[in-house]
């Protein structure tokens, strides 16, 4: 089928599934907080801890003025981010707000020292083995991914975050990702999409094609017609964004994370009414 075919086919979907808003979420009222400051035991291909230093560190927060928290950091060598070693720390910042953790491939155990604190879990999603190998250099599996996503679940809602392009802009888990998924059922699903950054493993190589990853997104609102699809704030700037932000819109997403300024005017085209909110995306209002 023809990219033009498939997202004809995913509009229609949305249009019979979900009232005519997109929501253009600006997350500047979540305050993102990372447990392990610059730290990662895994250094990941596509990141090398470089993102970590965009959060604050959890030694450094004294108070929460923003309206929601984003709990994350670096992980530990079995792919678990170590929130339960803070526990009477967080749940001091959390208390009042509404928080987003990363908590990666954590157990029962590990869950029912902080479970009572959380509000939603994002939960990175990898498809296959080689690239869990490959990217995270993890030797777990799918099932454990799975896993995670069931002992998460019993404590909150989780948000499954699939980033496109994962193996150095290379498609290859997404699909496995999104049929494993399906068993799952969630309500929201995070697109992510790969970005060469400099003094990373993958730094040197390029993003996917935009039509691809359109054509993924296409693929997921047929897949998930009831689900919250959302494309998330790590994606390419500059012309790449704007392309594939109306691509996305066009795929039948209901959400974008610090959208391209003239995306505003192309929803109008398309009769989406615009709606801005301004909290970590997972947040985001599902209804119109």
């Amino acid at each position: 089928m023809s990219l033009e075919a498939l997202l004809s086919k995913a509009w229609q979907v949305r249009c019979e599934h979900w009232p005519p808003v997109l929501d253009a979420c600006y997350p500047v009222g979540t305050l993102p907080i990372s447990v392990t400051g610059e730290a990662c035991a895994l250094n990941c291909a596509h990141c090398g801890g470089r993102y970590l230093r965009g959060m604050r560190p959890l030694d450094g927060v004294f108070q929460v003025r923003q309206l929601s928290v984003l709990i994350s950091g670096g992980c530990d060598a079995r792919g678990r981010v170590p929130v339960w070693l803070y526990r009477e720390r967080l749940a001091e910042l959390v208390r009042g707000k509404r928080s987003n953790w990363h908590l990666g491939l954590v157990s029962e155990a590990e869950l029912a020292a902080v479970g009572d604190l959380l509000d939603v879990v994002s939960l990175d999603f990898v498809g296959d083995e080689q690239t869990i190998r490959e990217v995270y250099g993890l030797a777990a599996t799918v099932a454990d991914y799975e896993e995670a996503y069931r002992a998460c679940s019993r404590w909150a809602m989780v948000v499954p975050h699939i980033t496109i392009g994962l193996r150095g802009g290379r498609l290859g888990h997404e699909r496995a990702a999104l049929e494993r998924l399906r068993g799952l059922g969630p309500r929201r699903l995070v697109f992510l999409v790969f970005i060469p950054t400099a003094g990373t493993r993958f730094g040197h190589l390029a993003p996917p094609r935009v039509e691809e990853v359109a054509e993924l997104l296409a693929e997921a609102r047929l897949l998930f017609p009831e689900a919250f699809l959302q494309l998330g704030c790590m994606r390419p700037q500059g012309e790449y964004r704007l392309r594939l932000d109306r691509l996305a819109v066009e795929a039948g997403v209901n959400s974008v994370v610090n959208p391209a300024a003239e995306l505003k005017e192309h929803c109008a085209a398309l009769g989406l009414r615009w709606r801005e909110s301004f909290e970590c995306c997972v947040f985001s209002p599902q209804e119109g």
